[in-house]
C-alpha cells in the first residue's frame, strides 16, 4: 500500500503529467481535481478524485471542492504531534505530504483588452488554491509545497535523494519552497486588491497600494560601495527596464539602473505624435539629461545631443528610440559610455559597439511612447504617490504674453523643450535650438536652489550656442533677473508656466529685450 500522498491541482498544466508520473513511480498516491485529474488519468496514471477523499461532490461550478476538513486536516496536522495524529485517525482522514498547485490567471484576465466584465473577472479569483498553498506552507516541516512548474525538477531531484521521504528533504529547501508559496499568494492577493480598487472605487490614486515584484537581483553595491542594493523587477511592466535584455558585459550597477531609467523615461517622452518617424537620442549623467535631440537621422540625433555638453557626457548612459544602425555605431566610435539602450541593434552595430569591453548594451523591443502612470516614492514613515508622465500641455490654451509672438516653428521647438525639461531635476532651465533637420538641447541647468543660477549654468554649458536659443523653465520666474540674464547670453524666446506675483516684471523685461514669451500654465517640477 502506498503511504505518501500528493494533491495536484493546477491551472497551468505544462510538465504536470511528467511530474505526477515521477512521484507515482516513487510509490506515492495521487489526489487531484477537475481538469487536472482528467489529464492525469488520460495519461494512464492512477488518480483519486478529491470528492472521493472528502466524501462530498464538487459543487457551485467547482467553487467548492478542496475546502473541506479532509483536505486541510491532512495538510495542517503535525506529524510529530501525538494529539494531532490521534485526532486525524479518529476523523478517518489521511495525511497529505505534497501539494502542487498554481492559481487561476487573475491578472492575465484583468489585462485583456477590451476589459472583461466584473462577473467574468471575479470567477478568476482563486479561493481553494491559495488556501491549500498557505496550509501546506504553514506546515512545511511535514508538507512539500510546489507552486510553479519551474520547481518540478528540483523537487523531484530532492525526493529521489531522500528516497521518496518528504521529511528527509533538506530543511532549507522546504523553507524556501514555503517562502515562495507565501510570496505567490501575497502577489496574487495584491493583484486582486489593486484591480478591484481600480474597478470598484475608480480613483486614479488607489485607496491602498499593494506592491509585488519578481525575485530581487543582488547588485554589487548601492550608490556608494558601503550600501547594499538590489533590483526588484515588476514582471507586469513591459515598457521598462524589467523587460529589457542585456547583451553581454558586466552586470548593471545601482547607478546604472537609475540612469537607464532616466534615459528610458526621457526618450519615450520624446516619442510624441508630432515627432513620429524621427530619431530621438538622449544622454544622461547622474539621472539628468546633459543632451537630447530629435532628428531626421539617427547619427544626427547622436551628434546634436552630444554637442549639448560633451564634457558631462563622459561616462554617460545613452538611449535611442529606434534600432541602432552601423552608421550610428561608427559615429559613436570610441566615446566612453556606461550603458546604451535601444529597441534593437544591427548586427554590425553590436560588433562595433562591443569592441570596448566595459560597455553594456540593452534592448527593449517593447519601447513605446510614455504614458502617465502612478509613481511611488518611499519616505520615512510611508510612501508618496502621484501620477507622472509626459508634460501634457494644452498647446491650444497657451498664452502669448509679450508683444513679440511665437511662430509655428517656435511652438514645435517649445514642444521638444518642454518634453525634455519635464525630466530635468528642479530648479531646471533648458536652452534649446532648431537644427538643420530637428531640435536639440544646447544647455542644461539642472537641480539648482536658485532659478537664476540654473540660467547661468545652462548658459555656461551652451556657450556661443546660446545665441538665438529658446529658454525653457520648469516653473515661473520669481524675479526678472532670469529674463535679463537670458537676454545677456542671446536667448530670443522663453517658455515658462507663469503664475508668479511678479509675472508682469518678467513680461516687461522680455518686451524690453524684444523677446517672445509664452505661459503654458503647466509647472513641471521634478524632485
Amino acid at each position: 500500500m502506498k503511504n505518501r500522498t500528493a494533491l495536484i491541482s493546477v491551472y497551468r498544466k505544462e510538465g504536470v503529467v511528467d511530474f505526477a508520473r515521477a512521484i507515482s513511480d516513487m510509490g506515492w498516491n495521487l489526489i487531484s481535481t477537475g481538469g487536472t485529474s482528467r489529464e492525469l488519468k488520460s495519461a494512464g496514471l492512477e488518480v483519486k478524485d478529491v470528492s472521493e477523499v472528502t466524501g462530498h461532490p464538487e459543487c457551485f461550478d467547482g467553487r467548492v471542492k478542496t475546502l473541506h476538513p479532509a483536505i486541510h486536516s491532512g495538510l495542517l496536522s503535525r506529524r510529530a504531534n501525538k494529539e494531532d495524529q490521534e485526532t486525524l485517525n479518529e476523523l478517518g482522514y489521511q495525511t497529505i505530504d505534497l501539494v502542487c498547485v498554481n492559481l487561476y490567471p487573475f491578472e492575465e484576465t484583468a489585462a485583456i483588452e477590451p476589459p472583461v466584465d466584473d462577473p467574468t473577472l471575479i470567477e478568476m479569483i482563486d479561493i481553494g488554491g491559495p488556501t491549500m498553498i498557505r496550509s501546506a506552507a504553514k506546515n512545511h516541516d511535514d508538507v512539500i509545497v510546489v507552486t510553479s512548474p519551474d520547481q518540478y525538477d528540483e523537487v523531484l531531484a530532492a525526493l529521489r535523494e531522500a528516497k521518496g521521504e518528504p521529511t528527509k528533504i533538506d530543511p532549507k529547501l522546504r523553507k524556501r519552497l514555503a517562502l515562495q508559496a507565501f510570496q505567490e499568494t501575497s502577489a496574487y492577493d495584491s493583484g486582486v486588491s489593486n484591480e478591484l480598487d481600480s474597478r470598484f472605487i475608480g480613483e486614479i490614486i488607489p485607496t491602498q497600494s499593494h506592491i509585488s515584484t519578481g525575485n530581487g537581483v543582488e547588485l554589487r553595491y548601492g550608490e556608494n560601495p558601503h550600501q547594499l542594493a538590489a533590483f526588484y523587477p515588476d514582471s507586469h511592466s513591459q515598457n521598462s527596464l524589467a523587460a529589457a535584455k542585456q547583451l553581454g558585459g558586466k552586470p548593471l550597477s545601482y547607478n546604472n539602473y537609475l540612469d537607464l531609467d532616466a534615459a528610458l523615461r526621457l526618450v519615450t517622452t520624446l516619442m510624441l505624435p508630432e515627432f513620429e518617424g524621427m530619431h530621438a537620442c538622449v544622454i544622461i549623467k547622474h539621472t539628468n539629461p546633459c543632451g537630447a535631440s530629435i532628428d531626421a537621422t539617427q547619427d544626427g540625433a547622436w551628434a546634436n545631443a552630444l554637442l549639448s555638453d560633451p564634457e558631462s557626457a563622459f561616462g554617460c548612459v545613452i538611449a535611442f528610440n529606434k534600432k541602432i544602425t552601423k552608421t550610428t555605431a561608427e559615429v559613436i566610435g570610441d566615446h566612453f559610455f556606461e550603458c546604451l539602450i535601444a529597441p534593437d541593434y544591427d548586427k554590425e552595430a553590436i560588433e562595433i559597439l562591443s569592441i570596448k569591453k566595459n560597455r553594456r548594451m540593452l534592448t527593449l523591443p517593447t519601447m513605446a511612447p510614455r504614458q502617465s502612470s502612478i509613481k511611488m516614492k518611499q519616505i520615512e514613515g510611508g510612501w508618496l504617490a502621484q501620477t507622472q508622465g509626459p508634460p501634457m500641455i494644452d498647446w491650444n490654451s497657451i498664452e502669448s504674453v509679450t508683444k513679440k509672438e511665437f511662430t509655428e516653428s517656435d511652438i514645435m521647438l517649445a514642444k521638444f523643450g518642454t518634453a525634455v525639461i519635464s525630466d530635468v531635476k528642479s530648479n531646471a532651465i533648458l536652452l534649446v535650438s532648431t537644427t538643420k533637420t530637428g531640435f536639440a538641447t544646447v544647455g542644461v541647468g539642472p537641480g539648482q536652489t536658485s532659478r537664476v543660477e540654473a540660467v547661468r549654468i545652462a548658459a555656461r554649458r551652451a556657450g556661443d550656442k546660446a545665441k538665438g536659443s529658446m529658454m525653457i523653465s520648469d516653473a515661473f520666474f520669481p524675479f526678472r533677473d532670469g529674463i535679463d540674464t537670458a537676454n545677456e547670453i542671446g536667448v530670443e524666446s522663453i517658455v515658462q508656466p507663469g503664475g508668479s506675483m511678479r509675472d508682469s516684471d518678467s513680461i516687461s523685461a522680455a518686451d524690453e529685450h524684444d523677446m517672445s514669451m509664452i505661459f503654458t500654465n503647466r509647472r513641471l517640477f521634478l524632485h
